[in-house]
């Protein structure tokens, strides 16, 4: 291939380069303290970070009249943005694997996977999901059915249409549409970072659209907002879990479940992240997550034998079919009978998965070399599907069940729901032994978003090198932590609010980096997929000339 032009891209050894580039990782580092620094990104991360929360802590009702402003405006504005975009990158996602840049190995046709695959979908999925699904796995099915926060596309509830689109809509939320976002952060970054060999951050995936400018402040600004988008993300899934685990002791144990209860748990699962973090991703967060999934397993099959057996069973094949004829109608653009249910419920979750994208993409990139394309996206768009139907089918159909025969407190308390688990495992046997034992695979969820963010966020900030200082991921779990507290806090009574608005409102500068993200990796994979054809014709011509 010909140099045009000093951003001309060369393809040598499997390469992807300027033929003149002098770029080494970590050249715009400095260390202090024992931290590796990537300069620009770690200071203006870190000072955007801690200046947010001194002011959410110095003027609470300012901010939280602020943030949820700002997230009303973004919902009126940019809702029809947030759903099309997660159609169209479904539909790129469905053509990557049917086209022949499935064939694609990351690392290279010699790669090998690093983990099992076991652990690699323990991983996945504890990163990913596990504090969400905990938090929502009964509530968020029986919300829909009783209409407690509203139905999807305002059907009459507690009908049969409503128990149906219970399960559909919750479906929706959890399935391939939001995968989607994670499996096309996670290829990208994993085909730079493996095939390209560039740093492994967010900035790597624009080599061919910016060329070198991405070493200078464009690529600068694209990891911030990466940093800040994934700091929000997580702020939000601690915030819920947060909240859930205050609920549970309070249920238990009598613990008053206020605010600084809810700050006082950050605190504490913040500690536990921070040990984990400093073991490592083999060490800590492999371990953890494999821990995680046999937990969540045993809960699972627990509510199953103990809940309405029969009736959970036979509604797998059911919401599974559903969920598929529903998902056009759940797509629809046009929505004014539903429209604040679509707001506060299907475009928070868009929003939501688009602010955690970064982390997600980048640490489920770290731990899928030798994977193929294909085989990467197959993994990520239906392993956790599958999980998902199961667990939603399992907890909400047993929610739903307890309500309609008026079983214990539950029926009078949907619209806490944070307390909701609790009060379905209270109508089961053993409630205390089932309620200590989700309350502690809360946390272990809990630690491992914390400590899986901070491996991810530590990459971003020193560079995109694969391990970064101790004292680094240290400092950055202690962020994440304070940002869930000040969230929550400087909320106040909003605080539920608050904490949405924090991912809302950094999720719409991230979604243009994404959408940008899938013509940049296109064009990548188009130029490894030349390279391999070319290789490949080398190798026949050799032959024939033996």
């Amino acid at each position: 291939m010909e140099k045009d032009n000093q951003e001309s891209l060369t393809i040598t050894e499997n390469k992807l380069f300027p033929a003149d580039t002098d770029y080494e990782i970590g050249q715009d580092n400095i260390e202090i303290f024992g931290l590796d620094i990537h300069n620009p990104v770690f200071a203006l991360s870190a000072t955007l970070a801690l200046i947010f929360s001194g002011l959410v802590l110095a003027f609470p009702e300012t901010s939280t009249s602020v943030l949820l402003g700002t997230r009303d405006i973004i919902l009126d504005l940019f809702d029809t943005m947030f759903s099309l975009s997660i159609i169209a990158l479904t539909g790129f996602i469905l053509f990557l694997i049917a086209s022949p840049f499935g064939r694609i190995r990351l690392g290279g046709d010699d790669a090998k996977p690093e983990f099992g695959f076991i652990s690699w979908v323990c991983m996945l999925f504890s990163a990913g999901v596990g504090i969400g699904m905990t938090f929502y796995g009964a509530a968020e099915p029986l919300a829909y059915y009783t209409g407690t926060y509203g139905t999807p596309l305002g059907v009459t509830a507690e009908t049969p249409e409503a128990y149906r689109l219970a399960f559909s809509a919750t479906l929706f939320h959890w399935g391939i549409s939001g995968w989607s976002v994670y499996a096309l952060i996670g290829l990208a970054i994993g085909f730079f970072t493996f095939n390209r060999e560039l740093p492994l951050t967010i900035r790597s995936i624009f080599y061919p659209l910016l060329g070198e400018r991405v070493w200078g402040w464009p690529g600068h600004i694209i990891d911030v907002v990466a940093v800040l988008s994934t700091l929000f993300g997580l702020a939000t899934s601690l915030g819920l879990g947060a909240q859930q685990v205050s609920a549970g002791l309070n249920y238990l144990f009598d613990i008053p479940k206020t605010l600084q209860t809810q700050a006082l748990v950050i605190m504490s699962i913040t500690s536990l992240a921070i040990y984990s973090v400093v073991r490592g991703l083999d060490r800590g967060v492999r371990k953890l997550s494999n821990i995680n999934i046999s937990m969540a397993a045993c809960l699972l099959l627990f509510v199953i034998l103990a809940g309405p057996t029969k009736l959970v069973l036979s509604s797998f094949a059911d919401n599974f079919a559903n969920y598929f004829v529903d998902m056009f109608r759940l797509s629809t653009l046009d929505r004014p009978v539903d429209r604040q249910w679509y707001h506060d419920w299907t475009i928070f979750y868009w929003a939501w998965w688009i602010s955690w994208s970064p982390f997600v993409g980048i640490f489920i990139a770290r731990i899928s070399k030798g994977r193929t394309v294909r085989e990467f996206l197959l993994v990520v768009m239906t392993a956790p599907l599958i999980i998902a139907l199961i667990w939603f089918s399992s907890f909400g159909t047993t929610a739903i069940s307890q309500y309609d025969a008026n079983i214990g407190s539950l029926p009078n308390n949907t619209g806490d729901i944070s307390l909701v688990l609790f009060l379905m495992l209270e109508n089961l046997i053993f409630p205390v032994l089932s309620s200590l034992f989700a309350l502690g695979l809360l946390v272990f969820f809990f630690v491992t978003s914390s400590d899986s963010g901070s491996l991810v966020i530590d990459s971003i900030t020193s560079g995109g090198k694969l391990h970064a200082p101790k004292p680094q991921r240290i400092f950055w779990a202690s962020v994440e932590g304070l940002l869930a507290i000040v969230l929550l806090v400087g909320g106040g009574s909003s605080a539920l609010g608050a904490i949405q608005a924090g991912a809302i409102s950094m999720a719409l500068p991230f979604l243009i980096i994404l959408l940008a993200a899938s013509i940049s990796l296109t064009s990548g994979l188009y130029s490894e997929l030349s390279y391999m054809k070319t290789k490949t014709l080398h190798k026949e011509s050799d032959a024939y000339e033996k």
